[in-house]
């Protein structure tokens, strides 16, 4: 490598998120320089298929100049301006404006933030607010869901059931984040228990956790319609039927994180819709901008707003914002964005590719690494086991996801491995063909990390 490269630039100075840091120092990054539609080139000049639009969240691929061309002109016309004091601007407004005209039913009101933890975070701060402007604060406790992700702030990451982002830091901040199971129906449903028998047990689940704590000390339950990074875990059936009628039995608020979910990547316009699902809040960010600028929402209840109003006259102000929130440019490429969707109908072909999908993937199920295929819209896990009869996984130091994800990389495809779960999220514009294409590329990943996998057991059992 050479000393002033830019590849040695980075390892000298620049700290990866959510990365392997040891690892890392060894290996160096992938620095990717250019896209167009669904692929991505790295500093050598390798394509790759974007298998999880970045972040789960470049729906409209690496090279939309519609959205290049609403930043630049509302650059030139107003670049910057805040939220707070009574100000605003119009995109800010216009925005606000179209997502509650497509919420979900009673979500009338928004909060802008620049990022999806910055909502959830928000979210918190604003039931803690809801519940002691109400009379109740003694309703403080909140409900996340093993291998639930909410963000990385500190009050977010201790919501989410994440152990890697809570060793060390010293996280959960307080006992008031409370977690029940994972839902993940065929990792842990026990012998001859249906996908509906499964839901029951995890409702029963968090009814127990309820009443052990106290219904009156519970303020609200987080849960994502897909839980993204817990590996692309889609709900059991009747899950959410299950689960709503006992929040409202304990007048416990929903909060509905669409942050992966929200602008189509279920099939529908929110996951809420997909399942069932009738949130008091809810959040969303990434698809919100297609990803080209950093933008959140929070949309909340007519109640919950009522309370904010009544706080802000027995307070004197409403004390909470951030200095970017509804930032005019990334308002502006928000509405060029759900402008494009309507117009190109990405609904309509997500819901037209999505058999495709997953039934390309599905044909793993017979591959020798894999134990299941399940996904809705265009998202989808992979998981991986090291017995397909007893479902038995793999030990943690085989690293097999790690070894999917490197081989797919080789192969032309960037994929990504949560655990021994192998997560798709491709952008929502690509066709059939980019997944046929992308199924290809996934086959000679898994072929080669089947032989590598083979081949170390082999080596384990001499």
């Amino acid at each position: 490598m050479r000393p002033n490269s830019l590849h040695a630039a980075d390892l000298a100075h620049m700290v990866h998120q959510q990365t392997d840091l040891d690892a890392h120092g060894r290996e160096g990054a992938v620095l990717i320089t250019r896209g167009e539609g669904v692929r991505v080139w790295d500093t050598e000049g390798r394509e790759y298929i974007e298998a999880m639009a970045g972040l789960w969240c470049a729906s409209l691929g690496f090279s939309e100049r519609r959205l290049a061309k609403a930043a630049h002109d509302q650059m030139l016309a107003l670049p910057y301006y805040h939220t707070f004091f009574q100000k605003g601007h119009e995109p800010s407004v216009r925005l606000a404006e179209k997502l509650a005209a497509i919420a979900p039913e009673g979500l009338s009101h928004v909060l802008f933030q620049c990022s999806g933890s910055e909502a959830n975070d928000a979210a918190i701060k604003l039931i803690w607010y809801y519940h002691n402007v109400t009379g109740r604060p003694q309703k403080k406790k909140l409900i996340g869901r093993i291998r639930g992700y909410h963000g990385n702030t500190v009050a977010t990451a201790s919501l989410s059931g994440q152990p890697h982002m809570q060793a060390d830091f010293d996280l959960p901040l307080t006992d008031r984040f409370l977690h029940v199971s994972n839902p993940n129906y065929y990792r842990f449903g026990q012998p001859g228990e249906s996908e509906e028998q499964f839901s029951a047990r995890m409702a029963a689940e968090l009814e127990a956790l309820i009443e052990r704590e106290g219904g009156e000390t519970i303020a609200a339950f987080f849960a994502e319609p897909v839980q993204g990074g817990g590996g692309a875990i889609t709900p059991p059936r009747g899950y959410f039927d299950l689960i709503q009628p006992i929040l409202k039995k304990h007048d416990i608020l929903l909060v509905a994180d669409e942050v992966i979910c929200g602008f189509g990547r279920t099939g529908n316009l929110w996951g809420s819709e997909t399942y069932g699902m009738r949130p008091d809040m809810l959040s969303c960010a990434k698809q919100l901008t297609a990803s080209y600028q950093p933008l959140s929402a929070l949309l909340v209840s007519d109640r919950i707003h009522a309370a904010l109003l009544e706080g802000s006259r027995r307070n004197g102000s409403f004390g909470h914002g951030f200095t970017y929130g509804g930032h005019p440019v990334a308002c502006a490429v928000a509405l060029e964005t759900l402008a494009i969707y309507e117009e190109r109908d990405i609904l309509g072909h997500v819901r037209r590719v999505s058999p495709a999908f997953l039934e390309g993937l599905g044909q793993f199920r017979e591959h020798p690494l894999v134990g299941d295929v399940r996904g809705v819209g265009l998202i989808a896990g992979v998981e991986l086991v090291a017995d397909k009869a007893t479902r038995e996984p793999f030990p943690a130091g085989a690293k097999a996801g790690l070894k999917v994800q490197e081989a797919c990389e080789k192969a032309g495809l960037i994929v990504r491995a949560i655990g021994d779960r192998i997560a798709f999220t491709p952008p929502l514009i690509i066709t059939e063909a980019e997944i046929g294409e992308m199924c290809a590329r996934f086959r000679t990943g898994l072929d080669a990390a089947w032989e590598a996998l083979r081949d170390q057991r082999a080596l384990a059992a001499e």
